[in-house]
């Protein structure tokens, strides 16, 4: 059994893109200690008819990280 969010992330070779960052630790694609993502993209969409603010965007590639958030 895994120890850590990080070796889950060396387990799973995943490699941070500088380009996004992201604190979102409960993604599998989060690279936790760091604070940026394993994407090489992301996609970014709304839940907003008509979005004004930051929190009205959501990141489309999030996907929960296994064993978390139960």
């Amino acid at each position: 059994m895994l120890n850590s969010f990080k070796e889950a992330c060396i387990m799973d070779n995943k490699h941070k893109n500088d380009c996004i960052k992201c604190s979102v630790a409960q993604c599998q694609h989060n690279m936790v200690t760091e604070n940026y993502c394993s994407l090489d993209s992301i996609s970014v969409g709304t839940h907003e008819e008509n979005p004004t603010v930051p929190e009205c965007t959501d990141c489309n590639s999030f996907v929960k990280r296994t064993g978390c958030c139960d």
